[in-house]
């Protein structure tokens, strides 16, 4: 009896498909054209429903990002000073990074007063005083020095007041680190509240691409390019001085002090940059900020101190280059002269005063505080309200950048740098965060008969 068996073949699964991901940096740039286009379209044809749903997508997002600020400073703050007690020299490290926090904000505010003086940006505007108005809330150095200390718990969260907020977190740590190993379980709870607000972030994050659409489109809706002519020389200067301290001073100190390739923290920045010109958001940008700082091979010890400490008080756009120009500016509309101690004041202001911007977006209250401690009428921040959104985003892209130099200079000095993290950083956390890599996902098709 013979036995015969039908040979069973298998067809071959088809060769695996790789399906192009869109890298992150790569959905930012084409949000921003995008953005741009439909902004032209709203206001060339006025297309009042486009311009509605631009405006509710881009603060929807900026609201979203707000809506992290208050625990995230909290608790990065709190277990960014405890963390420092696993690092050696802690001290030292801590001090260094506020004095080139302080060198790198003098170094920007001095190119802004050198801009600001060669260009004359309040010529010529066709603005004048009667165009300004007083802002709400304006900032002094009593309001600054007295509201450090909040009168509870509850408001500063409320009320979305940052430096309060660090400086409860601030005490928080330093009293834990008291404490020792009784605090540990609040340590560890505030860890892992930190991370899950990270990745709450990460969330809003990924959501970038859609925001720029909406921040740019309504940008260039509401604006248009005749607003912006009338503050030609002065969003110029603006943009102009950011990128000399963006692309001139800092591959400078990172080149001749830090002794790296320049190239190479461009390379492993970048993603935090983008995502704060887009953003507007020191704070909101910190998660990014934090993981290319590690990437740049500073230690994450150092770093989880560093940066968000950075995102709080570290502001070379925001805080030294545009209130040096915004302060010449608005004394030429006013017709008020400003002499040589005035520009020494303006750079006091900008290395003490910097912690006043918050990381938030905008600016207002440390131009109050400028102007204010020059004399000068508080009418001219009307001037530049209308304006500040377009300036902003250049002015946020400095700050952080500068929030990510600053470890990478003082770890090199220190010699904690891996050298060879840092020259081999590259791609974007936001998709390592989500298993893309400016890479291709892999399909495989079912086997067909």
């Amino acid at each position: 009896m013979s036995v015969s068996a039908s040979a069973s073949t298998e067809t071959p699964a088809k060769p695996v498909r790789r399906i192009p991901a869109v890298p992150f940096w790569a959905q930012i740039v084409a949000g921003l054209v995008l953005g741009v286009v439909l902004g032209w379209v709203t206001r060339s044809y006025d297309v009042q429903w486009l311009y509605t749903t631009l405006d509710k997508i881009g603060h929807i997002f900026v609201q979203l990002l707000k809506l992290a600020v208050a625990p995230l400073v909290f608790f990065a703050i709190l277990v960014s000073i405890t963390n420092l007690r696993k690092v050696n020299n802690a001290a030292r490290l801590a001090s260094r990074t506020l004095l080139w926090f302080m060198i790198t904000s003098l170094i920007a505010v001095a190119i802004g007063l050198v801009i600001g003086l060669i260009t004359n940006p309040g010529a010529g505007t066709g603005l004048t005083p009667k165009d300004g108005q007083k802002p709400q809330h304006a900032g002094s150095w009593l309001d600054f020095l007295t509201g450090i200390i909040p009168t509870d718990v509850i408001t500063p969260f409320t009320q979305l007041n940052v430096l309060q907020i660090v400086f409860m977190a601030a005490v928080a740590g330093i009293a834990a680190l008291k404490l020792g190993d009784k605090a540990q379980p609040i340590l560890t709870l505030s860890e892992s509240v930190l991370e899950l607000l990270q990745k709450a972030l990460w969330w809003v994050i990924r959501l970038a691409p859609l925001g720029t659409v909406g921040l740019i489109g309504y940008a260039i809706a509401d604006y248009g390019w005749d607003l912006i002519g009338k503050y030609a020389t002065f969003t110029a200067d603006v943009y102009i001085g950011c990128a000399l301290v963006l692309f001139g001073v800092y591959p400078l100190l990172l080149a001749t002090v830090a002794k790296v390739n320049p190239v190479q923290f461009f390379k492993g920045a970048w993603p935090a940059i983008q995502l704060a010109f887009v953003s507007r958001s020191s704070v909101g940008t910190m998660p990014v900020t934090v993981k290319v700082t590690e990437r740049l091979g500073v230690p994450k010890e150092y770093t989880s101190f560093a940066v968000p400490f950075g995102a709080t008080t570290k502001m070379d756009g925001c805080a030294a280059i545009y209130p040096a120009l915004a302060a010449i500016f608005i004394a030429q509309i006013f017709d008020v002269q400003l002499s040589v101690g005035d520009y020494l004041l303006i750079a006091f202001v900008s290395v003490i005063g910097s912690a006043a911007t918050a990381g938030l977006t905008g600016a207002t209250v440390m131009l109050t505080l400028t102007l204010s401690t020059l004399g000068l009428p508080l009418e001219g921040v009307g001037l530049l309200m209308a304006i500040d959104p377009v300036l902003d985003m250049m002015r946020t892209a400095t700050n952080v950048a500068g929030q990510a130099l600053v470890p990478v200079v003082v770890a090199a000095r220190e010699k904690i740098l891996d050298l060879d993290a840092y020259n081999s950083a590259s791609g974007s956390p936001v998709d390592d965060e989500y298993g893309v890599r400016d890479a291709e996902q892999k399909v495989t098709l079912p086997a067909t008969a």
